[in-house]
C-alpha cells in the first residue's frame, strides 16, 4: 500500500492514469452490486417474504418505509463523514481510511441483514448498510476533486455510472443464480464488495498542501450543511437539478419490479426484470462513457444534462401511456441513455460549482445527499402515489415532470457553460 505525498489542487497536464481509473471504476462496481441488486430485488423480496400481506401495496409501503429510514440516515452520514475525510492527515492518506472503513461498515451491515426475521431488524441493518455506503461513497467521489483534472472528469465520473449499471444487472444475475437466498445472496454481495475495493486502497493518497483544517464542531458542521442558493446559485441550481432528475428516475426504476409483477401481471418478473436490466445497461454504459468524454471535448456540460432529463422524461412518458412489456424494453433504453448520460456529466459539472476548494469531501457529501435521498425516498413515495392513484400511470407521469424541471434548473447554472 503506497503512503500518502503532499498534493495540491489537480492540475490540467497531471491527468489521472489507466490504473488509476481501472481501480476507480472496479471500486464502484463493488459498491453498486452491494447497493443496488439488494435495492431492486432481494430487500423487496425478504420484506415482502415477512409481511405476506394481503395486498401487495401494503408490501411497498413497508419497503419505502425502510428505504426511507435509510435515506435520513444518508443526510447525516454523506456530509459528516465527507467533512471528517476533508480534515483526515493520516498515514494511510486522506480518504483511503474512510474508503476501508467504509466498505467494512458495509459489508457487515449486508451479513446482518441477511439474518434477519423481522421488519425492524430488516430496516435497523439496511440503515448500518447505508451509513456504511455513505461513507465509502463520500470518500470516493472526493477523490475526482482531489486527483482528477477538469478536463477529466466528466470521463472519470463515467466510470461511476457505468460500474452502476453493470453492477446492478451482475448483483441480480448472481441473486438469481443463489435463488435469492437472503443470507447467502448478501454474504456474495459483501465479499465481492470488499475484494473489489481493495484495489483502489493500494493506489497513492495524497494529502493536500497547507495546513490542517481546524477540527470541526458539532455546531460548525450543522452550520456548514447549509450553502446559501443566494451566495452560491450555481450550486443550489446543481443540487435542485440533481435531487429531480435523481427523484424523477428512482420512481421509474424503483418500483419496477412491483411494476411488472402487479402493473404488467407478469409471471415471470424476476427473468424480466434482469432483461430490463441489460437493455438499460447496455446504453448506460455506452452514454456515460461516451457522452462523458465528449462532454470533456467541448467543454460543455448544461447541454448533456438538459437531453439526459429530457430522454428520462420520455421514458416514463411511455410507460404511462402504453404500459407494455415491449414498451419497457423501450423505456430501458431511454432511461439507460438519458441517465447514464446525466450521472457522467453531471458528476462533473458538480464538481466545478463547489464554493469551497478546501472542503469538497463535505460539499460533494451534501451534492450526493441529492442522488441518495431520492432513491430512498422514491419507494414510499411512489408506492403512495401507486395507492393514491390507484395504478402506475400516474407514477410515471410524475417521473416525467420531475426530469423535465430538473432540466429546467440546470439551465440556470451560469458558472459552467
Amino acid at each position: 500500500m503506497s503512503g500518502p505525498t503532499l498534493a495540491t489542487s489537480p492540475s490540467a497536464d497531471r491527468r489521472v492514469t489507466g490504473r488509476w481509473i481501472a481501480a476507480f471504476a472496479v471500486a464502484w462496481l463493488g459498491v453498486w452490486m452491494a447497493q443496488l441488486a439488494p435495492l431492486q430485488l432481494l430487500l423487496p423480496a425478504q420484506i415482502d417474504a415477512q409481511l405476506a400481506p394481503e395486498h401487495w401495496v401494503d408490501s411497498v409501503v413497508a419497503f419505502g418505509i425502510v428505504a426511507g429510514a435509510a435515506g435520513l440516515c444518508s443526510i447525516v452520514a454523506y456530509p459528516l463523514t465527507g467533512a471528517l475525510s476533508d480534515r483526515t492527515r493520516s498515514r494511510f492518506g486522506r480518504r483511503r481510511p474512510w474508503i476501508a472503513g467504509g466498505a467494512l461498515l458495509f459489508a457487515v451491515g449486508l451479513v446482518l441483514l441477511g439474518l434477519q426475521t423481522g421488519i425492524v431488524g430488516i430496516g435497523v441493518c439496511w440503515c448500518l448498510a447505508i451509513i456504511g455506503f455513505c461513507i465509502l461513497g463520500a470518500a470516493l467521489t472526493a477523490t475526482i476533486s482531489d486527483q482528477v483534472p477538469v478536463a477529466q472528469r466528466g470521463y472519470v465520473s463515467g466510470w461511476i455510472s457505468a460500474p452502476q449499471a453493470v453492477g446492478v444487472i451482475l448483483g441480480i444475475a448472481l441473486l438469481l443464480l443463489l435463488g435469492t437466498q437472503m443470507v447467502a445472496g448478501y454474504l456474495a454481495l459483501a465479499v465481492l464488495l470488499l475484494v473489489l475495493v481493495i484495489p483502489f486502497l493500494r493506489l497513492p493518497d495524497p494529502l493536500p498542501a497547507g495546513p490542517r483544517l481546524e477540527r470541526i464542531t458539532a455546531r460548525a458542521l450543522v452550520e456548514s450543511l447549509w450553502i446559501s442558493p443566494r451566495r452560491h446559485p450555481d450550486f443550489g441550481w446543481t443540487m435542485l437539478s440533481r435531487v429531480l432528475v435523481n427523484l424523477g428516475n428512482a420512481f421509474s426504476t424503483s418500483l419496477l419490479f412491483y411494476f411488472l409483477l402487479f402493473g404488467l401481471g407478469d409471471a415471470d418478473a424476476e427473468t424480466d426484470l434482469l432483461l430490463f436490466t441489460i437493455v438499460y445497461t447496455v446504453f448506460v454504459v455506452l452514454a456515460s462513457l461516451v457522452l462523458g468524454r465528449l462532454s470533456d471535448r467541448l467543454g460543455r456540460r448544461r447541454i448533456f444534462v438538459v437531453a439526459a432529463s429530457a430522454s428520462q422524461a420520455l421514458a416514463a412518458l411511455l410507460l404511462a401511456i402504453w404500459p407494455s412489456l415491449p414498451m419497457g424494453f423501450v423505456a430501458a433504453a431511454l432511461i439507460g441513455l438519458g441517465y447514464g448520460c446525466f450521472m457522467s456529466v453531471d458528476q462533473a459539472l458538480a464538481t466545478q460549482v463547489l464554493p469551497d476548494p478546501a472542503s469538497h469531501g463535505k460539499d460533494l457529501g451534501i451534492m450526493n445527499i441529492a442522488q441518495a435521498v431520492p432513491q430512498a425516498v422514491a419507494p414510499l413515495i411512489g408506492a403512495l402515489l401507486v395507492a393514491w392513484l390507484g395504478g402506475f400511470a400516474g407514477l410515471y407521469l410524475v417521473s416525467a415532470a420531475c426530469a423535465v424541471a430538473g432540466a429546467i434548473a440546470v439551465t440556470r447554472v451560469r458558472g459552467v457553460r
